[in-house]
């Protein structure tokens, strides 16, 4: 029995709720560092538009289904799990902080940058909006500029720049509902696009430069990456699903059959179209057969995915990195299935593209559908899970789920509980724990960035 416990504790799971599907992926790392795939449980969704909750029930429901199949092959219950969070609602700024010392001999501490990402979270956003994550980008001590690291160093005025992300607190809270309804506990909320990039990129893709277009079934999401740290990262209202709904204009089939032609025979090049063979499709009872040919559809296909990069390189020039990216660009996602798009990348952008599968950080033995770029947001959420279960604990004694989504929010509480008995040892306790899990949670956070949807297209 308590062999069982032990195994339950230290698996990790995490929820990718995406567009198109629903995925419970649980697993833990082995003796060499690496993940071990124990269950998944993928089902279709129909309760979300564009990354965003749309309908509660559906959800709930298609939550449950892919609780039970990864419960189900992995043998035990599941009750934390960790949430993705996307949607066309996300969106990110860039802010400058700056913060005058007293003294110059003392040394620049945490608190002194805790100080600073602070303030960034008392910037007036629109109503209805909630700081998901403030990334700091570079630091300046007085005159010395691009700093990556201040803490340790001496002097008076400390200025960072900060990349911002944000999102509807309706949104995160309609996710947090849905999966409380489900039965199960968030432990953490991460931004789908930074998990992406957690199981596709690696650190030399980071540190030279590199974008990542993840085409979900609903949105298109993208992060750059430069000296290792995020510098930009946006979301595009357009994804596999609109190319889905062309074809089905287009060649005036059924949604389902539109998404069979995509899928089995769609290229995102036109040009690449040789032998330009006839599709024939069964017509409604008593109707012929409809034929299509497998240029015209390219031809359909490449039209959207075209407008979809026109995005990515208006986001990539707005970041002001356009010329930066050694590393060019990654494509994954379902979206990044589909025939020769990896070209029409590279010719539409003038960037060299690849793309990306989520087995770098894998285990021998995983199962063969894990290497498609459709898991790339749930194996990254689950890297993400086991990297933060040690200090889990400590998180889940002093913040409440929706505290999480901000952890400026975490050191107030703290301070705020210590103040109402700040005579009492045990008081002092938990300041001097908070200040702990804060120096943990920067280090980490540092470590992650410099080292390191969502649904079926």
């Amino acid at each position: 029995m308590n062999d069982h416990n032990n195994i339950q504790n230290e698996i990790a799971v995490a929820l990718d709720i995406g567009t198109t599907k629903v995925c419970a992926i649980a697993g833990r790392l082995n003796e060499y560092g690496k993940i071990e795939i124990v269950s998944v449980g993928t089902v279709k969704s129909e309760g979300v538009s564009r990354g965003v909750v749309s309908n509660i029930d559906k959800t709930v429901r298609a939550i449950k289904e892919a609780i039970e199949i990864a419960e189900r092959n992995a043998g035990l219950k599941f009750k934390l799990v960790h949430v993705g969070i996307a949607g066309q609602h996300i969106k990110s700024l860039h802010h400058h902080g700056v913060r005058v010392r007293h003294d110059a001999n003392d040394e620049i501490s945490y608190d002194d940058v805790e100080m600073l990402v602070k303030d960034m979270h008392k910037l007036v956003l629109p109503p209805g909006d909630k700081i998901l994550h403030v990334i700091p980008q570079e630091f300046t001590v007085d005159d010395e500029r691009d700093i990556i690291d201040p803490v340790g160093m001496s002097g008076i005025r400390l200025e960072a720049n900060f990349h911002i992300i944000t999102g509807q607190i309706s949104a995160s809270r309609n996710i947090m509902r849905c999966v409380e309804k489900a039965g199960l506990e968030v432990a953490d909320v991460t931004l789908e696009p930074i998990a992406s990039a957690a199981s596709i990129l690696s650190d030399e893709e980071k540190e030279a430069g590199v974008a990542l277009v993840d085409i979900g079934g609903g949105t298109t999401d993208i992060t750059i990456f430069k000296d290792g740290i995020i510098r930009h990262t946006a979301v595009i209202p357009f994804g596999g699903n609109a190319v889905t709904k062309d074809i089905r204009e287009g060649c005036t089939v059924m949604m389902d059959q539109a998404e069979k032609l995509k899928v089995k025979f769609g290229s995102a090049m036109a040009n690449e179209i040789y032998d330009n063979r006839i599709i024939t499709i069964p017509g409604f009872k008593g109707r012929e057969h409809k034929e299509i040919s497998e240029k015209n559809l390219a031809r359909i296909i490449q039209a959207r995915v075209e407008e979809i990069f026109d995005y990515v390189l208006w986001e990539i020039r707005r970041s002001g990195y356009e010329n930066k990216l050694i590393a060019g660009i990654v494509l994954t996602g379902g979206g990044s299935l589909l025939k020769h798009i990896n070209l029409l990348a590279e010719y539409h952008t003038g960037l060299g593209a690849r793309v990306g599968k989520p087995v770098e950080h894998l285990a021998h033995g995983y199962h063969v559908q894990l290497a498609s770029p459709i898991y790339a947001t749930a194996v990254g959420l689950l890297k993400n899970t086991i990297e933060n279960m040690k200090d889990r604990q400590f998180v889940e004694s002093v913040t409440t789920v929706e505290d999480r989504l901000d952890f400026a929010g975490v050191e107030q509480d703290v301070e705020d509980h210590v103040e109402h008995d700040n005579s009492t040892e045990e008081a002092q306790e938990r300041k001097k724990r908070g200040s702990k899990f804060f120096d943990r949670f920067y280090t980490l956070t540092k470590e992650f960035f410099e080292a390191t949807p969502d649904s079926e297209f």
